[in-house]
């Protein structure tokens, strides 16, 4: 199955310029959403890691049906003042504006392995920002893995440069 075929593709949204890639539309398929996840568990195998962390919120999607297969626990890293205990927080760039991302203080155990899942990395400013959440938490990232790469926005690369182990089970243009 080609995921590929299951991914809308809408011009000029969030903002004119931007080609959004839209995943609702494979996951409103039974089969290709099943695909997905089955690919993202294969792909998970070469990895060591004790928990499963995603981004709010496309991330959730993916992430909380791999960790119930795996059986792993799930953290959830959510947009600002969407955590109610005490926080860490990082702010960053996104290719249309800035934001800021959090995980609870007691979500990460010191030296867990943690494999982060995302439904898409375009210039990598979201998934440096998980990265740093699972550090500062005293955890250590075992990888990525996301479901569309957007290579010629550099945020694959960006994360291999700083020895982050990455996947992708879809590759498209960014615009």
């Amino acid at each position: 199955m080609n995921l590929k075929d299951y991914i809308r593709s809408i011009p000029d949204y969030p903002k004119k310029g931007i080609l959004f890639r839209d995943i609702t539309t494979l996951i409103k398929n039974e089969k290709a959403f099943k695909e997905t996840i089955d690919q993202i568990i294969e792909r998970s195998k070469k990895f060591n890691f004790s928990k499963i962390a995603a981004i709010e919120s496309r991330g959730f999607v993916f992430a909380s049906a791999v960790s119930y297969i795996l059986k792993k626990p799930f953290v959830m890293l959510r947009k600002k003042n969407k955590l109610p205990a005490d926080v860490y927080s990082v702010d960053f760039e996104l290719e249309y504006g800035t934001a800021t991302i959090e995980i609870h203080k007691d979500s990460i155990d010191e030296n867990e392995n943690v494999l982060i899942i995302d439904d898409l990395i375009a210039t990598g400013g979201t998934a440096e920002a998980a990265a740093q959440l699972i550090e500062i938490s005293k955890g250590k990232v075992e990888a990525f893995i996301f479901v569309i790469n957007l290579f010629d926005l550099g945020g694959t690369d960006k994360l291999l440069k700083k020895d982050y182990k990455v996947e992708s089970l879809i590759e498209f243009p960014g615009h």
